[in-house]
């Protein structure tokens, strides 16, 4: 079985939910402290093994493409004035992977952007990491997916259980038969209304594809608005019988929420040694004061 070593981000959507931030930034480089969102889905692929990222990019997305590139001017500036520290950090976000990026010309869909790094990924099994879910850097979300993938051969979606009124914001599959810790998939919907949910088990914006899913997204008719869903292509693959779930262990944070988006900001900061004792003082006095 071929060794994971490519993922694919798609960072081309407009984040209209975090509008006016986003009308003249990508969403993607919205910071958790200090460190944009894109970020920590990179390093997310690199602890899990990945060594080659494609970012399937869009128009107004080229900050993106320049937080990862070489830097000129800044390091020279950096250098000149003895800040090493910073130095290294600049030069350290360079040199975390091998980039590619390629562009998706019209917003038509998860499943058409996907579709757009087909060429990068030739023939090999690779990851497809959403940028709204960020999880605890402490604990890596594709591991559970990479070991199902070695474990069956199969497709794998990352899955977590949410409650039943947030089901119609994801696509659900069905409810492990017992208790497996790795299930085939049977079903796969979109965005169900709760009463005819398959399940609470939710897909959370991780996932470890076979090549295979190219054709069928290939093959897609587009849907609503005209964009091609990434859940149609999955269905097919679970009606194969190479579809299976993953439950991932993780704290996750919907970054695309903006109640989730600010209490990531929270957590992550109190895990910085730098900001944990004095932000945390802070936040017992603000509480302390509603």
């Amino acid at each position: 079985m071929k060794t994971l070593r490519k993922a694919v981000i798609p960072v081309a959507g407009l984040g209209t939910r975090f509008l006016p931030a986003t009308k003249a930034q990508p969403k993607e480089m919205l910071p958790l402290v200090d460190t944009p969102v894109i970020q920590y889905v990179v390093e997310e692929a690199i602890r899990a093994g990945v060594e080659s990222i494609v970012l399937v990019t869009g128009r107004g997305k080229a900050a993106i493409e320049n937080h990862f590139d070489v830097a000129y001017e800044l390091e020279d500036t950096l250098r000149r004035r003895g800040k090493q520290e910073d130095l290294d950090l600049v030069r350290g976000i360079t040199h975390l992977a091998q980039f590619a990026y390629v562009r998706q010309g019209e917003p038509l869909g998860l499943g058409h952007a996907v579709l757009c790094a087909r060429h990068a990924m030739g023939d090999e099994p690779f990851a497809l990491l959403l940028g709204d879910d960020v999880f605890d850097e402490r604990d890596s979300a594709l591991d559970a997916l990479i070991a199902a993938y070695h474990a069956t051969g199969k497709s794998v979606v990352g899955v977590q259980e949410v409650p039943l009124e947030h089901v119609s914001r994801y696509g659900i599959v069905n409810a492990p038969a017992g208790g497996e810790s790795v299930w085939n998939v049977t079903a796969i919907v979109e965005k169900p209304a709760p009463p005819v949910a398959p399940s609470r088990w939710a897909v959370v914006g991780r996932y470890v594809l076979e090549p295979r899913v190219f054709d069928h997204l290939a093959a897609l008719e587009p849907g609503v608005g005209g964009e091609y869903q990434l859940t149609d292509a999955l269905a097919i693959l679970a009606r194969e019988g190479h579809l299976v779930a993953a439950p991932i262990p993780a704290k996750r944070f919907d970054t695309g929420n903006k109640l989730d988006y600010l209490k990531a900001n929270v957590e992550f900061a109190l895990k910085r040694e730098d900001l944990r004792s004095e932000f945390a003082a802070y936040l017992k006095d603000l509480a302390r004061g509603l």
